[in-house]
């Protein structure tokens, strides 16, 4: 048995989650934040068969796609409040991070 934690945008969270119980496979939905952006995003715990794992990783990466967002950068320390107006820029987000760990023992109580 393997387990696929997929760490996703908040926006494709619910149509994975949607696409993932059409296909029978169920999961756990968490909150989370991500790091460089410092937004909401959702991680799902999926537990599976060895032999299904490419087909729910097939199913994310159908799901999940990157996308161009505009964020402003943080001030620098070095600079004064004042003197510094942040300019946007554009930055790729999205997809998804998949990690795959064997699972040692499962039980449904």
């Amino acid at each position: 048995m393997k387990l696929i934690i997929a760490v996703v945008q908040d926006q494709d969270a619910n149509k994975l989650l949607n696409a993932l119980m059409e296909k029978g496979y169920g999961a756990t939905k968490l909150a989370s934040t991500g790091g460089f952006l410092r937004q909401g995003n959702t991680t799902l715990l999926i537990g599976t068969k060895d032999g299904e794992v490419s087909e729910v990783t097939a199913i994310i990466k159908e799901i999940c796609h990157t996308r161009k967002q505009l964020v402003s950068p943080m001030a620098t320390v070095e600079r004064t409040v004042s003197s510094y107006i942040p300019s946007p820029v554009e930055v790729e987000v999205g997809g998804a991070a998949i990690f795959v760990v064997q699972v040692e023992s499962f039980e449904k109580v």
